[in-house]
Formats: C-alpha cells, sequence, structure tokens
C-alpha cells in the first residue's frame, strides 16, 4: 500500500506544476496588453508602464510563472490585479456556494442515476429499458447551459416553483439554501447522471451474466436481491472510474451555471477573472480544481480495493 501511495503521489504531483503552467501560458496568448485593461480605459502610457512595473507584468512569462509558484508552495497566491484581496481570502469566500452546489448536484446525479440503471437493467431491452437508455442519449447531448436557462423558464419564471437566481448560505435556513441550489443543481447533475446510467446498466448486464451470479440465481433468489448483492459491487468498479472523471466535469460546468443563475461561486469568479486578465485568480482556481481533481482520483483508486479482491490482491 506505501509503494501504491508513493507511485501515484509521483504520478499527480507534477499535474500541481505543469496545469497550472498551461493556463499561465494560455492566459499570455490572449490578444490585449493587462497592464492597459487593469489601467483602466483612460490612462496613458505612463499610467499603463507604472501598472505594469508594478505587477511585474515586464519579466519573462517563465520568471512570473517560478515567482508565483515558489509563493504558492509557501501558501501564497498572491494578491487580486483587480480588487486587491488575497487570492486565498477570494477562493474562500466563493468556495461555500460552490462546494453546496456540486455536492448536491452529484447526490441528484447518484440517485437518479442508479435507480434509472437497475430499473432498466432488470429487464434488459424492455419498454424501460428502452426508454431510458434514448433519454440517457438526449440528455448527454444537452448543453448544461442550454438546460439551465430552460430550468429558469419552466420553472422559476413560467411556473415560479424555484428562485431563479441567487445563493443563500444554510445558516439562513435550510429550506431557502435548497430552494436557491435545486434548479442549478438539477442542471447541472443531467449529463453526469445520463453518463452514470449508461456505464452503470452495461457493467449490471455483464455482471448478471457471471457464474457466481447464475449460482446465485439457482439458489432461487429474486432478480433485485442478486442484483445488489452480488452484481453491483463488481459493476461499480469501471463505473467508479468514470464517475471521478465526471466529478471534474461537473466543477467546469459550474462556471456557466453560476453566470446564469447568478450565484457568486468560484465559477464565476472564475470567469470574471478571465475577462479582467486577473492572473493570480484565475492560476489559484485552476491550483484549487486541479488539487480537487487528483484528490478525487486518488479516491477512486482507493475504492478498487474495496470494491475487487482482484485489485487488493
Amino acid at each position: 500500500m506505501i509503494k501504491f501511495l508513493l507511485r501515484k503521489l509521483a504520478t499527480t504531483l507534477p499535474l500541481l506544476v505543469v496545469v497550472p503552467f498551461l493556463v499561465f501560458a494560455m492566459i499570455e496568448l490572449v490578444p490585449g496588453d493587462p497592464a492597459a485593461i487593469l489601467a483602466g480605459e483612460n490612462a496613458d502610457p505612463a499610467q499603463i508602464e507604472a501598472v505594469r512595473d508594478k505587477l511585474n507584468l515586464g519579466s519573462p512569462l517563465i520568471v512570473r510563472y517560478g515567482n508565483w509558484l515558489l509563493s504558492a508552495v509557501q501558501g501564497d497566491l498572491g494578491t487580486s490585479f483587480t480588487s486587491g484581496s488575497t487570492v486565498i481570502g477570494l477562493l474562500g469566500r466563493s468556495l461555500g456556494a460552490t462546494l453546496s452546489l456540486v455536492a448536491l448536484a452529484l447526490l441528484i446525479a447518484v440517485v437518479i442515476g442508479v435507480a434509472l440503471a437497475v430499473a432498466a437493467a432488470a429487464r434488459p431491452h424492455g419498454l424501460l429499458d428502452r426508454f431510458v437508455s434514448a433519454a440517457s442519449a438526449l440528455a448527454i447531448a444537452m448543453p448544461t447551459f442550454w438546460l439551465g436557462l430552460l430550468l429558469v423558464s419552466l420553472l422559476a419564471i413560467q411556473i415560479p416553483l424555484f428562485p431563479s437566481f441567487g445563493y443563500v448560505p444554510p445558516g439562513e435556513g435550510i429550506g431557502p439554501w435548497l430552494a436557491h441550489l435545486f434548479l442549478p443543481a438539477l442542471a447541472l447533475s443531467v449529463l453526469p447522471a445520463a453518463e452514470l446510467v449508461m456505464q452503470l446498466r452495461s457493467s449490471l448486464l455483464n455482471a448478471m451474466t457471471t457464474d457466481y451470479v447464475l449460482n446465485a440465481r439457482a439458489k432461487g433468489l429474486s432478480s433485485l436481491s442478486v442484483m445488489f448483492k452480488h452484481g453491483m459491487k463488481n459493476a461499480l468498479v469501471p463505473v467508479v472510474t468514470v464517475f471521478g472523471f465526471r466529478v471534474a466535469e461537473i466543477l467546469g460546468g459550474t462556471v456557466a451555471i453560476e453566470f446564469i443563475f447568478n450565484i457568486s461561486g468560484l465559477g464565476r469568479l472564475a470567469l470574471d477573472a478571465v475577462q479582467a486578465r486577473d492572473i493570480p485568480v484565475v492560476l489559484g482556481f485552476v491550483l484549487f480544481t486541479t488539487l480537487v481533481v487528483v484528490v478525487v482520483n486518488f479516491l477512486v483508486d482507493l475504492s478498487y480495493g474495496f470494491l475487487s479482491p482482484k485489485v487488493r490482491a
């Protein structure tokens, strides 16, 4: 186990260096002068040059990235070019809304995905199975931002069941908190739920043809009992792998969803930072999301030992 942990650490730590650098380099390719943008529309050349010197924007890219990386290792992600606040403070203030949104979206995706996959796999090639497969394929084809706009139009404007925008912290009441999060979380959950349905259905159908499952059926156990007690655990191995990637997908989807629903979370913070060429905030967001993806993938690898005895061996 220790060798496994060290091996995973050796392969994942470079991502925390390489991914922010690639984003840093891509920001440099965006047309426009960051110093001119930050100085304002009516700034003269002297003011623009003063901003460039103050923020050290005249240094080579690799030097500026090296200085940022050295500070990041020491726990300092820098200061926002536009607001003057620390990046860690900005991330901390925006973290609660995004974590709530992602957690609720994952919960909805798991509940819907597992329920529909089990229902479809219980009667393969039946009417329900065909309907679930077709609906899942349609859901995968729908853009998340379009689905968010559709939900706002239907369930917040035409039928005002939920608020159309904003975020209420859980400290102000669980009811208002859930009401404000439900529509954006539902929009975020549809794609991973559809992918979970298709992956889990296929894995369950394969697991139900194995010898140990056929033996359990021969003992007279019901189909659902056999599916949950004997088929589900092995069927989850490929599903967990795919679902680990969906966490990154949901985090990426928060950028558009938080903009549509006017939620002041990490996605909205990142979007505003990109538009303002606020490089420290963008790098802080990228580093945080990369760290989350690395941790999730690490937990996914650890889960294999629980789900499959072959992996433990």
